[in-house]
């Protein structure tokens, strides 16, 4: 199996960058519509740990507006949640109308790391794997479009970003005891995603599988499913006009020395690199 340590199987980066710039454009067009029409939008994103859900979720939002579309990454439960039903808190961060709602991880943690790790019991299991499709065909009889994405990721891919993960102090909070874990657990995991998928990849709400090996395509190719599967049109954006300022009234600003200014790091970033900052003078700033 090529994975992504064979440089000739992944996508050439420009390549790459111009699609997917291109896509995140359209995906701009699907969050005016989505806001225009009132639509409620919610995308899963799964997959084993390493697999790529995190950085195709930076894309995606990239350019878009935190107001109106955010990630929902929930922590573990609450003593008080895990009495709760267990979509329950779940329910509380759906979208309202003109929203789309990202989640890092979902309620299927129920069906993959809990059900493996032992965090929930067998008949909690059986339970999920039951109520499971009667709330995704709640979610899309109330009118939310549901996209259901799993991150597919080799063993020995997810084991080469774990030691990348390791030895980079900016992504070292990404690895947990438990992510470690499922090296040893591939098996079982495996056949979680099975029987997950079993009773889960239903026709109102199927499973979309998208290899992750080649973190490039993977991003691209989900971002183009995701457009492809909702029939948005590009909505008509009023027109703006920049207005005049207007004559000065006398205004004068207070003086700098009654202002705590933070220090001005930046110049002497460039000062020790040998490019100075010039800085203008702001007479009018407020």
């Amino acid at each position: 199996m090529a994975t992504s340590k064979d440089p000739t199987h992944r996508l050439d980066r420009k390549v790459y960058e111009a699609e997917l710039f291109r896509l995140q454009g359209e995906l701009v067009k699907l969050q005016e519509w989505i806001r225009d029409t009132g639509q409620r939008v919610v995308v899963l994103f799964e997959g084993r740990d390493a697999a790529g859900k995190g950085g195709a979720i930076k894309r995606v939002t990239e350019y878009l507006s935190p107001r109106q579309t955010q990630i929902v990454a929930l922590p573990a439960p609450t003593e008080r949640e895990r009495t709760q039903w267990y979509f329950q808190r779940y329910v509380e961060n759906l979208p309202a109308a003109g929203e789309i709602r990202l989640f890092d991880r979902s309620w299927y943690n129920r069906a993959g790391v809990e059900r493996v790790m032992g965090y929930c019991t067998p008949e909690e299991h059986r339970r999920f794997l039951h109520q499971c499709p009667i709330f995704e065909r709640m979610l899309v009889e109330e009118g939310i479009m549901l996209r259901k994405y799993w991150f597919s990721v080799s063993d020995d891919e997810q084991e080469r970003r774990f030691r990348s993960r390791m030895k980079d102090p900016m992504r070292r909070w990404k690895l947990s005891p438990t992510d470690l874990e499922s090296l040893t657990r591939w098996e079982a995991y495996s056949r979680a995603k099975d029987e997950m998928l079993v009773h889960t990849d239903i026709p109102e709400a199927p499973w979309n599988v998208v290899e992750s090996d080649d973190k490039r395509s993977a991003r691209i190719n989900m971002i183009a499913h995701l457009l492809a599967s909702i029939p948005y049109e590009e909505v008509e954006l009023p027109r703006l006009r920049m207005p005049e300022r207007p004559a000065s009234t006398g205004y004068e600003r207070t003086d700098r020395s009654l202002q705590t200014e933070v220090p001005d790091h930046a110049a002497e970033v460039g000062h020790r690199a040998g490019h100075p900052v010039r800085r203008r003078h702001r007479e009018d700033m407020g």
